[in-house]
C-alpha cells in the first residue's frame, strides 16, 4: 500500500479491514524493523515507507514477485479512492459513510452550478 506514497493510519485501516488496535500493532512492529518511518498531521498518524535506500531495495525486490497479485490490485485501486476523500470523515466516520458524504457534497455543488 505505502509504495504509491504516504497513508493515514485510517487509509489502512479502511483497505485491511481489521480493527485499529490491530493494524497499529502492525505497523509498530514495521516500523521496529526500520521498514516504516511515521509523522505526525494534525491529529492524524501518516505512515510512509522507510526513505533508507538499502530497505527500499530490498522492499521492491521482495514485493515485485508479487505485482500481478489481483487482491494487490484490488487494494491499489480502493487506495485511490480512499486518497480522494477527506482523511479527517474517513477517520471519525469510516469508509462507507466517508464516501457517502463526499458523494452528497459533489452532487449538490454540480446542482448549483
Amino acid at each position: 500500500m505505502l509504495r504509491s506514497g504516504e497513508l493515514c493510519v485510517c487509509q489502512i485501516t479502511a483497505v485491511l479491514e481489521l480493527a485499529p488496535s490491530t493494524v497499529s500493532a502492525h505497523l509498530k512492529e514495521l516500523k521496529q524493523a526500520g521498514l516504516t518511518i511515521e509523522r505526525k498531521d494534525g491529529r492524524w498518524v501518516v505512515v510512509g515507507l522507510s526513505e533508507d535506500p538499502t530497505i527500499l531495495g530490498w522492499l521492491e525486490a521482495s514485493l515485485s514477485s508479487l505485482n500481478d497479485d489481483p487482491q494487490l490490485a484490488s487494494d491499489a485501486r480502493l487506495i485511490e479512492e480512499l486518497r480522494k476523500l477527506p482523511v479527517e470523515d474517513l477517520c471519525r466516520l469510516g469508509y462507507e459513510a466517508a464516501k457517502a458524504k463526499t458523494c452528497t457534497s459533489d452532487e449538490k455543488q454540480r446542482s448549483t452550478q
